[in-house]
């Protein structure tokens, strides 16, 4: 019971840090809050935490044996999320709403709940560095013998964990003095957020491991 509540215990500090670590997810989050809204930045944060729930089942099924062995697999993984990151930074890039246009059309730019979903879902899902970090942590940690009790308790938590800090962070960034920052430099945080995942994409894709 001891050493299972330490290994919950140490399992949760390391995703708590992986998870505040800077990366696609917490960019993608940061643009879809400032962008659109709470509510965008929330849902893409429940995006997040149900692809985490994608990692853990095949890591406890015994694919993330496969994917580590087969290097096309994994090649396919990275490649879907550099692309993926990239058209993301591009729709950022093009993006043309002034200060005077978000305040006065906001809402009809809205992005539906489930864009801001399924945006944090395919961000997550289709990292391969989400991926590196479920193979290299998650089934290191575990074996066959692991009780079932602990398997849940850590999906629970990584779950909990990813989905707290992402709308900490959607809170953060929906502020009035945050926002209004946002209304005066809107294109520049655009570009740059955009700039960034372009960046990360072309990272992934020009990267051998």
């Amino acid at each position: 019971m001891t050493e299972s509540l330490i290994l919950i215990g140490s399992l949760a500090m390391i995703h708590c840090l992986a998870v505040m670590s800077p990366g696609p997810d917490f960019v993608v989050a940061i643009k879809n809050s400032l962008q659109y809204s709470r509510r965008a930045g929330v849902l893409t944060a429940l995006g997040f935490a149900v692809g985490c729930m994608v990692h853990i089942t095949y890591s406890v099924l015994g694919l993330a044996y496969l994917i580590n062995q087969s290097v096309m697999l994994f090649t396919a993984i990275k490649v879907l999320g550099a692309l993926y990151l990239i058209y993301l930074g591009i729709k950022a890039l093009r993006s043309k709403v002034t200060q005077a246009q978000f305040s006065a059309t906001k809402s009809a730019t809205q992005i539906s709940g489930f864009k801001a979903f399924r945006e944090g879902f395919i961000t997550n899902v289709l990292n391969p560095k989400a991926t590196l970090y479920f193979l290299s942590v998650f089934t290191l940690a575990i074996g066959p013998e692991t009780p079932l009790w602990v398997l849940t308790s850590l999906t629970i938590l990584i779950f909990v964990i990813t989905f707290v800090w992402f709308s900490l962070v959607a809170v953060c960034m929906t502020t009035p003095a945050v926002r209004s920052i946002f209304l005066r430099f809107s294109q520049w945080v655009d570009r740059t957020l955009g700039s960034v995942l372009v960046l990360l994409g072309l990272k992934l894709l020009t990267t051998t491991k």
